[in-house]
């Protein structure tokens, strides 16, 4: 007797680790998943989906000691990769409040190019260091692509691949645990399994008998 009372009493403090951890894990990857889900919907539909990129562009003229730094990188870096001298960083974000760090910018014939990709548009900057001209273009593509580009990790940084890589963890507790819980009380449902098996068998038959 004693015996059939342990194993409950192990039973029981399985079953409240179990729906701790998935409740906690459920909360939060509730907003990731919410947003993903909507997100797996615009892209699997992305050519049905109108977008009315707006574009802006910026011109100047750089001088003083930003020009002579230009002039100075385009002869020491042509025909290389290099980021652009600090003083020109400066200006950028001083009089744009555009940064673009030390990434490297194209040098060639006394001008550079540098890409500037980022989610939910694009944007790219050019230097002519002769004589100093600037021109700086941006995209936006909108709010659908912006969510886009978060759900594919695109241009999106360290932090947020660093929250998609504990995002997923949280997922895969989730799912685990929702197992577990199916495994505990499955004998009481006749139908959890049929349904967890065309949950995946489904998949596969899609992969296998219509994908070519």
């Amino acid at each position: 007797m004693s015996a059939v009372i342990a194993h409950e009493r192990r039973r029981a403090d399985w079953l409240r680790v179990l729906h701790r951890w998935h409740w906690i894990s459920a909360a939060l990857s509730l907003a990731g998943m919410l947003v993903f889900a909507a997100t797996g919907i615009t892209l699997n539909h992305a050519g049905a989906i109108e977008a009315r990129p707006e574009v802006a562009t910026r011109t100047a003229t750089l001088d003083g000691e930003a020009l002579a730094a230009a002039q100075a990188a385009a002869e020491a870096h042509d025909g290389e990769d290099a980021p652009l001298p600090r003083e020109v960083r400066d200006w950028l974000r001083a009089e744009w409040g555009l940064r673009v760090g030390t990434r490297d910018a194209e040098w060639s014939g006394g001008e550079a190019y540098l890409s500037l990709p980022r989610h939910g548009g694009d944007a790219w900057l050019s230097l002519d260091a002769a004589t100093g001209a600037l021109e700086y273009e941006r995209t936006d593509r909108g709010a659908i692509a912006f969510l886009n580009d978060l759900h594919k990790g695109r241009n999106t940084g360290v932090a947020w691949r660093w929250f998609l890589d504990a995002f997923a963890l949280a997922c895969l507790v989730f799912c685990v645990t929702g197992l577990c819980l199916l495994q505990i009380h499955g004998g009481k449902r006749r139908g959890t399994w049929p349904v967890v098996g065309l949950g995946l068998l489904l998949p596969v038959l899609i992969v296998v008998l219509l994908m070519h």
